[in-house]
């Protein structure tokens, strides 16, 4: 099975190409940190992929995206280039939440315990979602503030990853509940969604944004009344 995996939700825009052969699986990937630009990068890099991996996009079996929480616009690219290349080579489709990429890279660095992915939401609030020891989800995505998040969290939990981490531990020591903040850095990669999208064995009709709150930019008023 040949999969083109891309993610573009949040801090960091990410392509990757795995290849399988029986047991053998090879996987090339490109990413790059980057606050903005994600539209104007993220082709490029699938095309670089592509052609290290020796792959003409006909021959892709599967496309998967991040389908959110993130931003807005970044969740919007992803999911829109693996619609537009689904359709040109009838490849299917695979789409998962951000928060699970990320507990992908971070099951493999903790010590198998159930631990929280926790991203910096703004305003006070966190995308927040609750893991086991090998990264299968328990519980979310959902947009919450620390200190409700903090009160939800299983007295087993010591370790929270991700930008919101270090507000979410804070919360949960003022509720006498001590976790280690890590990984503050970690961002979803299209290389660890590949690996998900693999071991699922699943597909969609469809790739939809997961969005947990509503966008900043509204229609003024007096507008919506006119139309």
């Amino acid at each position: 099975m040949n999969i083109l995996a891309l993610d573009t939700s949040m801090g960091a825009c990410s392509a990757a190409v795995l290849r399988t052969d029986g047991a053998e699986q090879t996987l090339f990937a490109r990413q790059e940190t980057m606050a903005r630009g994600h539209a104007e990068a993220l082709m490029p890099m699938v095309a670089e992929a592509m052609a290290e991996a020796a792959l003409a996009f006909a021959e892709l079996d599967l496309i998967a995206a991040t389908t959110g929480p993130g931003s807005f616009t970044g969740v919007r690219i992803a999911i829109a280039a693996a619609r537009g290349l689904a359709l040109v080579t009838e490849a299917r489709l695979f789409g998962t939440d951000s928060l699970t990429v990320m507990a992908k890279v971070a099951a493999e660095h903790l010590r198998g315990e159930p631990f929280a992915v926790a991203v910096d939401a703004r305003r006070g609030m966190l995308y927040f979602a609750l893991y086991d020891g090998a990264g299968r989800k328990l519980e979310g995505p959902q947009l919450i503030a620390p200190e409700v998040a903090a009160m939800a969290l299983p007295r087993e939990l010591r370790a929270a990853v991700g930008s919101g981490a270090g507000p979410l531990a804070e919360a949960a020591a003022r509720h006498k509940h001590p976790i280690e903040a890590t990984m503050l850095e970690l961002q979803p990669s299209a290389a660890s969604l590949a690996v998900i999208a693999l071991e699922s064995g699943e597909t969609s009709a469809t790739l939809r944004p997961l969005y947990l709150r509503p966008p900043n930019a509204k229609p003024q008023l007096q507008e919506v009344m006119r139309r």
